[in-house]
């Protein structure tokens, strides 16, 4: 008897019409039918033999064609006698060793305050995200960085407004000087000073559109990600306000600075009594699974979760917002991508959030 073994790190998520596998140790995904993912699931409690007993002889020759693919692609192998207890299931718990992962913070300028800085060590936050409508100079980039030598922080991601300070030698100065930036953002920029080439330790966009923090939340095929932590944290928890904080450009403390809800402000109190207030975590643990139209989704554990901007539909038995990201066009009942901002039945949500010009001004 012959048992075909599906690798551990292989995970097969079923939608509606199709399914897909994602490869987490090769970090990507392809979609395949529902067929497959039948004779998959017989595979997982029948030897090879007994699977074929269960076709017909034309039928045989389909799930060989799949299984020949299976094994093409490294998806699994096959052993004799038994099933190979050396690749068990892979284990879908999630563990993140930090009470904040990430903190977003809209701002004007780069200046935190020595409490924030402070808050930021005491949480073992390791990543911070900016937001600036500003134009920023070279050094506060770099006053930013000194600001957190010796810390926990790993890494610094800044969304910028453009200004012609920005050239060839403002980027190399940031260049040799930076160690935690990875990630430069200048938006609002009608020609892009230099030719961008893959030389900097850090990535350098330069984008016409205008990103304020309501840009958030596209759902995009481009957006997605089979990073294995990222996988296993969407399938155990929200994907996007998971051990996350954010301050809005008053100095609100929020789940996320494009979200209405308040739960203190960073001149008043400290990161971490926000962090303790009710219902600060109470859309932590909303996955994909949880959220309406999202749960028949293929792609639901590849995709973020956005709760910022949503279809404002459905509503759950705790209050919380279920609702099918606004920013998404994809219907997982006919496989087809649409333009979100021009589906008629998101109008009424896309005024309440007063995002109509905003998505115009991208359009144009």
């Amino acid at each position: 008897m012959k048992y075909f073994n599906l690798f551990s790190d292989i995970l097969i998520t079923k939608g509606l019409n199709r399914i897909l596998i994602s490869d987490l140790q090769r970090n990507s995904s392809e979609l395949q039918s529902l067929e497959l993912y039948d004779i998959v699931e017989e595979l997982k409690s029948n030897s090879i033999e007994e699977v074929f007993a269960f076709y017909d002889e034309e039928s045989k020759e389909i799930v060989q064609e799949y299984l020949n693919f299976l094994l093409e692609k490294e998806y699994g192998f096959i052993t004799e006698n038994n099933w190979d207890e050396n690749f068990p299931p892979l284990p879908l718990t999630f563990k993140e060793a930090s009470t904040i992962s990430n903190i977003f913070i809209e701002t004007a300028d780069l200046l935190l305050s020595p409490r924030l800085v402070q808050s930021i060590e005491n949480l073992g936050i390791r990543h911070l995200v900016i937001y600036s409508e500003s134009e920023l100079s070279l050094t506060s980039f770099l006053n930013l960085e000194r600001t957190f030598n010796d810390s926990c922080l790993e890494s610094i991601e800044i969304f910028s407004l453009y200004h012609s300070g920005v050239d060839d030698e403002f980027i190399k100065t940031l260049n040799e000087k930076s160690a935690r930036i990875y990630s430069l953002i200048f938006h609002k920029c009608e020609k892009a000073p230099f030719e961008v080439a893959d030389i900097f330790k850090f990535n350098l966009v330069f984008t016409s559109q205008y990103l304020k923090i309501n840009s958030c939340g596209k759902v995009d095929l481009k957006y997605f990600d089979t990073n294995i932590l990222k996988v296993l944290e969407a399938v155990n928890h929200n994907s996007c306000l998971n051990k996350k904080i954010g301050i809005d450009i008053n100095g609100n403390i929020k789940n996320c600075p494009a979200m209405p809800q308040v739960f203190g402000n960073i001149h008043d109190i400290s990161l971490e009594d926000a962090l303790n207030a009710k219902d600060f975590k109470a859309y932590w643990n909303i996955t994909k699974n949880d959220i309406v139209v999202c749960q028949d989704c293929e792609f639901r554990n590849v995709c973020t979760d956005c709760r910022a901007f949503t279809e404002r539909t459905h509503i759950n038995h705790a209050g919380l917002d279920i609702s099918k990201p606004l920013k998404c066009g994809y219907n997982p009942a006919t496989n087809k991508w649409e333009e979100w901002s021009t589906n008629p039945l998101k109008q009424k949500a896309m005024q309440h959030y007063g995002i109509q010009q905003l998505v115009h001004a991208h359009d144009a």
